[in-house]
């Protein structure tokens, strides 16, 4: 194999390689051997199959066969003779040489390289982990909306209109450009006046209804509404009104507490703090987490491959197109236009894809790997997103590797992140709920 260098600027690398014709040509020859005697034909004894006719049936596949060993064989002595690391897959393109009996083999294969990264000195990072302590104003709070999920419901025998608080049973028929679509139409549903649940505006309008009357009211749902086919667009609604109804208000005691699982009032509370605890932990290592990564990017003193930062763009850029499209960007990003928009969120590439990379090379230079258990762990984790199909998903990932590999990323790059707050000067601060749930925008 003979290669010669044509490419050489910042990361990018260009070589041309040439493999000697003898050598397909040997590789072919095993090849065809190897088949010819495998192969079963009426009139000839198994493994006595003429090669002209062994050529003939596998010629072509066999040369094609060849050729993508060949080229990823020269390509993987390349990298491993000139110790290379591409950030990508190289391209590799023939010139010639494809067809049986040609001449040498000749293709050029062009890469970018990842950057040499340093070990950054970490010693100097100081980090704030913000803490939160739930008060007795949100377990409280908590308490209330468990309380209002346990309401009972008594009938109103007076006929008059629907007011505030009260609850008001219908049928209804919805309706998009005069059609009727699926899940719009529904039966002695309660919706109560001023609460909430339903689409902005629909709960509304049905209050001073009296039971009987019949009405149809204009809405629009919201751009983020579940339903994609429905999200932004305007609709009717034909509403009976049927009947009113009052909530009546369940005590917050222990006889509430039994009915929903629990010893007594003290055990749900005790609950509650735990879960509220929990939120708040994640809320802490969001912050600090991003902290973090604010302080590494000020350490990302080498340059990006352009390839990984194009990719990683046009990823992002997928999702503001998608946001635009919604109406769902940000204030901030709505005041912009195209081409400053474009710079802005391909600076985020360009961050994502150094940090990225500084925190996998801190992870292989400190033998941090995700272990199987950790991989079996994340794959049940998901499995539990999916109740009743848990059994589907273990499925998946096994004929997946690709996307069981995707699972690992998140948790290395947490390992990695957790050893480096190790070693950091972290300081603990205690805060409100409100200040540890404003999460700041980056830095760029």
């Amino acid at each position: 194999m003979q290669v010669t260098e044509t490419l050489s600027e910042g990361l990018k690398r260009g070589f041309t390689v040439t493999v000697p014709a003898g050598e397909l040509e040997s590789k072919r020859a095993a090849r065809l051997k190897e088949l010819g005697q495998s192969m079963n034909l009426p009139g000839f004894r198994p493994g006595k199959v003429p090669l002209s006719i062994v050529k003939q049936r596998y010629g072509t596949a066999v040369q094609g066969e060849v050729l993508e060993q060949a080229v990823g064989d020269a390509t993987r002595a390349l990298l491993e003779e000139r110790g290379l690391r591409p950030a990508m897959q190289p391209r590799v393109d023939l010139v010639s040489g494809a067809e049986p009996g040609a001449a040498d083999l000749e293709f050029k294969v062009e890469m970018e390289l990842l950057p040499e990264i340093a070990q950054p000195d970490l010693s100097d990072l100081a980090l704030t982990r913000l803490k939160a302590t739930p008060d007795a104003e949100t377990i409280d709070k908590a308490l209330k909306d468990i309380a209002g999920r346990q309401r009972s419901f008594e009938t109103i025998d007076e006929v008059r209109p629907a007011a505030q608080g009260d609850v008001v049973v219908v049928d209804f028929v919805g309706k998009v450009d005069g059609e009727a679509f699926e899940g719009g139409t529904a039966e002695d549903v309660n919706v109560e006046i001023g609460g909430a649940g339903f689409i902005p505006g629909f709960a509304e309008q049905i209050e001073g209804m009296t039971p009987g009357e019949e009405k149809t009211i204009a809405v629009t749902f919201p751009a983020d509404y579940s339903a994609a086919e429905l999200a932004g667009k305007d609709a009717t609604f034909d509403i009976k009104a049927k009947g009113l109804k009052r909530p009546v208000d369940v005590a917050i005691d222990d006889e509430m507490a039994k009915k929903i699982g629990f010893e007594g009032l003290e055990q749900v509370r005790e609950a509650i703090t735990r879960q509220v605890e929990q939120e708040y932990a994640q809320l802490s290592r969001l912050r600090i987490k991003r902290d973090l990564l604010d302080a590494l990017a000020g350490k990302t003193d080498f340059e990006a491959p352009q390839g990984m930062v194009e990719a990683e763009f046009a990823q992002i850029w997928q999702r503001v197109e998608a946001d635009r499209k919604a109406g769902e960007l940000d204030e901030e990003d709505k005041e912009k236009d195209e081409e400053t928009l474009r710079s802005d969120y391909r600076k985020i590439a360009e961050r994502r894809v150094k940090l990225g990379l500084l925190l996998a090379e801190i992870g292989r230079l400190n033998a941090i790997t995700v272990t199987q258990d950790e991989m079996m762990q994340a794959i049940r984790a998901e499995a539990m997103r999916y109740p009743g199909q848990e059994q589907a998903v273990f499925e998946f990932f096994r004929k997946n590797p690709q996307a069981t590999e995707s699972l690992r990323g998140p948790i290395f790059e947490n390992k990695v992140v957790d050893y480096v707050i190790e070693l950091a000067k972290v300081e603990e601060k205690d805060v409100t709920p409100e200040e540890l749930a404003e999460i700041p925008p980056a830095d760029l």
